[in-house]
Order: C-alpha cells, then structure tokens, then sequence
C-alpha cells in the first residue's frame, strides 16, 4: 500500500502550483491595482488575501472529497486511482499545449472573464477574498489532477483527522509559489520583468510540471 511522505505532498502540491490560471488572475489583479495608483503595501495586502481566499477553498475542497471518500467507505486502492487520474491529467496538459484547440480545456474559461473583472475593479480586500475564492473553484478541474491523487493516498493511509495535517501542509506548499510571484511582482519594475519571463518561459514551466505528473504517477502506481 502506498503510504504518505512529506517529499511526495511537496512535489504534488508543487507541480498542482505550476499553473496558469491561478497566477495570471493574480498578475491581472496586480496590473489593476498599479493601474489604480496602488502603493506596493496595499498590492501585497489585497495579493495576501486572494491568495487566502485560494487557500480556504481548495481546503475546504479536498476536506469534503476526503469526507466523502471516507462517509461512502470507497475501497482503499483509491491510491492506485489517483495515480491513474494524475498521470491522465498530464497527459490531457501536454496535448492541451500541443493542440490549443483541443475540445478539453483546463483553464478558466472566457466567459467567467467579465465575472472576475468586477471583483477586481473594486480592488478591496472582501472582493480580494471572494476571487481568491472564486478563482479556487474555477482552476480546480484545471489543477486537481495532483490533489486527487493526494486525497486518494489520505484514504488510503490514515483517518479523517489525520488528512487534516497533510492537506494543510499541501495546501500552504500549493500557494507559496504564489505569495513568491506576488513578492516579486508588486513591485512595478520587477513586475514588467515577470510578465517578460512569463511570455517566454511559462509554457515550458507548465510542460515541465505535466511530465513531472506523469513520472510521479507511474512512480506510486508500481509502489
């Protein structure tokens, strides 16, 4: 059986991280603000709580999954599954970069754009925490691959109240890369050079952290 270590809830929760949905609603947001005359302590408070409101709903996400698992008695291989789901995720990842017009997208989608513009335009710390939130249940279907193959080994290993440590562990590792990129980018200066980097760089990244799920998915399952 399969069992948790701290090396594979990193790496899962880092390659879950490497996405574009999450960042670039965060970078739009930091772009506002400086267009509004935000001063680099109000950009990093109101970044601070978006990326809170990512936090709270992608727990509370993989708490109820956990739950469900447990309250429905699913049988224990559900780690093998997960191995399964996370190598198909990168797969689906790959090919989506490949094939832009692929008909399965994993990224939030045009028409939530307009939905997501109103919370940034008020530029508060509630509208902060509400897109955090909103951004959270949007980019999950593109990022879950690695949160359920998580989830499926906390079944697998331990109880209800152990997953909580473990999905909190994964969860501060999932929004650290973003509290890093929001350091970085309220500054203006630095800010333009990120978005430079991001331009030439992001889609290598993004192929990088798909074959890191793959390798990882086949890792576990032969475990």
């Amino acid at each position: 059986m399969q069992t948790l270590s701290f090396p594979i809830v990193t790496i899962a929760a880092l390659l879950d991280s490497i996405n574009p949905c999450a960042l670039s609603v965060l970078l739009l947001t930091i772009a506002f603000l400086f267009s509004l005359g935000k001063a680099r302590g109000s950009i990093i408070r109101i970044g601070l709580i978006y990326i809170l409101g990512i936090f709270i709903v992608y727990l509370l996400i993989g708490l109820g999954v956990l739950q469900a698992l447990t309250f429905f008695g699913v049988p224990k291989f559900v780690g093998k599954i997960g191995a399964v789901i996370l190598i198909a995720f990168g797969a689906l990842d790959i090919v989506q970069g490949i094939f832009p017009k692929f008909p399965i997208q994993f990224s939030i989608p045009k028409s939530a754009h307009p939905k997501l513009a109103v919370f940034i335009e008020k530029g508060s710390i509630p509208a902060a925490l509400i897109l955090g939130g909103l951004v959270a249940l949007y980019e999950f279907p593109c990022t879950g691959g690695p949160y359920l193959f998580i989830l499926g080994l906390l079944h697998d290993a331990g109880t209800y109240v152990s997953g909580f440590a473990w999905l909190m562990l994964y969860n501060i590792v999932f929004v650290a890369p973003l509290v890093i990129v929001l350091m970085i980018a309220s500054s203006e200066t630095l800010y333009r050079k990120f978005e430079t980097w991001k331009k030439g760089n992001m889609k290598k990244a993004g192929f990088a952290a798909s074959f890191g799920m793959i390798i990882l998915g086949f890792i576990i399952f032969f475990l």
